[in-house]
Parts: structure tokens; C-alpha cells; sequence
């Protein structure tokens, strides 16, 4: 199989990994066409894409000149004023139509672009964005460790190993050392995936932190391990068993899609408060559970107060399996961070249990 490498300068998305994969090529010719746009494209839902086209499983980039605004202000653009009134006859199942045939192209996408590319290439990529990053920064890479936002000054010390899994992407394990001390080591994990003719760094995650444990410094695995070292093997195809990091990957790549549209910033209106949450992704939890009254997944996550280091909300996440593809049809806050004796804890507003029944997925 041949395979083809790009020679532009890598790019890393912004706060997090990229919204859908599968539909940048079509994002990008959207947005194009942005100038000429009665209704900006760069501001419409899909890229620009007809929302009746996608509804019908076709991708068809519009001008945007025929659009319709829902209750939320979020503009959605149409081929034509017919396909436009056969939208608007069902918006509600339409636009949940149209969120699965993006969230289904984009696994598939992303699978057959991995054939252009292997482990190797995406460590050539790591090592340019980490080298780029160190010059900049007089020799250090910097990160913002997501569990308590201190701010790491690392020395990079070369690539461990890469793992891969088929339709997600390629996984660079890379260790580092603190620039204070090089007892204190890092194991981070670099999710790459193609898109837009190139290979792109989509989110950086420590996998494994130093602990202090009898005077010394023991590299150990961070809880919850990020989803993609759940499936157990590196080459993971597609087994019936793998609905548990399944769900985990919908809901980090909704998360974080959302964040990085915003600044670095996931925004989400509390519904008991009406309060609009500026917040970050910190990770998910896990088990993940299935509930059994109508089968939707149920995924509990972290998330800190934008600019604080322990304000930490607890964020639910209902997915439903449409067809295979994982989709995220609800969120709401579960926990909120209240201050008790000068200490932030968390203060939950309901249990799971009171969901109803349910079970663990593998």
C-alpha cells in the first residue's frame, strides 16, 4: 500500500481535537464560501452544509443564502427553499438525522484517510509540534496539567511507543521529565488523526504523573486512564465489546469540539440556575452505565471553572447508539462545587440511581 505524507507544518487544534473528522473537507469548502454568504457560513451549524442534504445521508455545501435560525440561535443553511420546507417538517428528527450521518461519516472518513499514513508518521508529527513548541519556549514544553491546571515546565526525552486503533487515530506515548527535577517523569499521550490532507495533533493527555511514594519519585497511571487505552488490543477492529471507550470517545469529542469553537471554553447553560457556565474539560469518569428503561448511555465527566484550579463541576452526558454511531442527546450538571470550610467539594443535585435501573457497560 503506498502511502503519502505532508510536508506543511503540522497543526495543532486548538484547546482539544477537532469537531468531526470526517466532514473537515467539506467544513473548509463551506467556509470558503463565507464572503458571499448572506448568513456567514463561518457561523452556521455544519460548515454550511445543507442540514435537509445531511438529514438525507448526502453532503451538499450551500452558499448559505437560504437558512433558517432555531430558538437558539443557531443558524442552519439549505440548497434551496424546497429542501429547506422538507426540513422544517420535522426539524427535531431531521437535525438529529443530520448529526448521526456526520458523526457515522466521520469514524469512516477517518479510517480509510489512516491508510495513508502509519505509527511512524504520526511521531514525525509529535516530534515537529514538540520541537516547535520547545524553541518558542526556551527549551521547555509546556502543559496545563488538566486534574489541578498547574502549569508543567517538561523536557521532552523521545517517544515510548505508538499505539493505533482503526476509524480514531494513531496514539504516541511520549515521555517527558520536569525541568526541576528529572526524577519527577511524565508519560503523555498524543492523539493524532488525519484531517484536511495532513496528519493533526487533536488533544495532548497524561497518561501516567511521577507520585512521591518513599522519598522517590514512582511513575503512575492517572484514574480514569483516558478511553483510549481501554480497547485491549492495539489493533482493535470491530468487536462486538467495545461500547465502553465507544461512549467515553463520543462524549470527549463532543466536549472538546464544543470547547474549541469557544476560545478554549465548553459554555453550558444550568438548568436549575439558568447561570451560563464558562468551563474545561477535565476527563470521564468511569464505569460508563446503559440504562435499561431505554437504552441510553450515561457518562459522568469533570469539568473546571474556567481560570480556577479546584471549582470542579461534575457534567452528565446521555448518548443514544444510533445505528452504531455514538451521539450526545443530552447534557446537564449532576455535582456543583460549593465551598465548605474553606475547601471547594462537590455537592450533587441527584444520583444515577434516580435515573432508574441500569448497568455497567463493559
Amino acid at each position: 500500500m503506498q502511502r503519502t505524507t505532508s510536508n506543511s507544518a503540522p497543526r495543532v487544534l486548538p484547546g482539544a481535537r477537532a469537531a468531526l473528522a470526517g466532514t473537515i473537507g467539506w467544513l473548509a469548502l463551506g467556509a470558503a464560501l463565507a464572503a458571499d454568504s448572506p448568513s456567514p457560513v463561518s457561523q452556521a451549524q455544519f460548515g454550511g452544509q445543507c442540514a435537509e442534504g445531511l438529514a438525507q445521508g448526502r453532503h451538499v455545501v450551500t452558499d448559505c443564502s437560504v437558512s433558517w435560525t432555531d430558538k437558539d440561535g443557531k443558524v442552519y443553511c439549505f440548497s434551496s427553499e424546497g429542501s429547506k420546507k422538507a426540513f422544517l417538517e420535522n426539524p427535531t428528527q431531521n437535525l438529529q438525522k443530520a448529526r448521526d450521518f456526520i458523526a457515522a461519516s466521520s469514524v469512516e472518513s477517518t479510517e480509510k484517510s489512516m491508510q495513508d499514513y502509519d505509527g511512524s508518521d504520526a511521531e514525525k508529527v509529535v516530534k515537529r509540534v514538540i520541537g516547535a513548541t520547545a524553541e518558542a519556549n526556551g527549551g521547555i514544553f509546556p502543559l496545563q496539567d488538566a486534574l489541578d491546571g498547574a502549569q508543567l515546565k517538561l523536557v521532552f526525552d523521545g517517544i515510548d511507543f505508538t499505539r493505533t486503533i482503526d476509524g480514531y487515530g494513531f496514539f504516541p506515548d511520549v515521555k517527558f521529565h520536569d525541568q526541576a527535577d528529572a526524577q519527577k517523569r511524565y508519560l503523555i499521550d498524543f492523539w493524532v488523526a488525519p484531517g484536511n490532507g495532513q496528519l493533526q495533533v487533536q488533544e495532548i493527555r497524561i497518561y501516567k504523573a511521577p507520585v512521591k511514594s518513599d522519598g522517590s519519585w514512582q511513575l503512575t497511571a492517572r484514574e480514569p486512564i483516558p478511553w483510549w487505552w481501554i480497547p485491549a488490543s492495539e489493533h482493535p477492529g470491530k468487536v462486538a465489546n467495545k461500547r465502553g471507550w465507544e461512549v467515553m470517545s463520543a462524549v470527549e469529542q463532543s466536549a472538546l469540539s464544543a470547547q474549541a469553537k469557544n476560545n478554549g471554553i465548553f459554555k453550558l447553560k444550568d438548568d436549575k440556575t439558568g447561570q451560563m457556565l464558562d468551563l474545561q474539560f477535565i476527563d470521564t469518569h468511569q464505569p460508563i452505565r446503559q440504562l435499561d428503561e431505554n437504552g441510553h448511555y450515561f457518562a459522568c465527566t469533570d469539568f473546571r471553572v474556567a481560570g480556577t484550579t479546584s471549582q470542579i463541576y461534575d457534567i452528565d452526558f446521555w448518548i443514544d447508539d444510533k445505528n452504531g454511531t455514538m451521539t450526545v442527546v443530552q447534557t446537564k450538571v449532576h455535582k456543583v462545587p460549593e465551598l465548605k470550610d474553606g475547601q471547594w467539594v462537590q455537592v450533587p443535585r441527584y444520583s444515577w440511581k434516580d435515573l432508574g435501573s441500569s448497568h455497567v457497560v463493559p
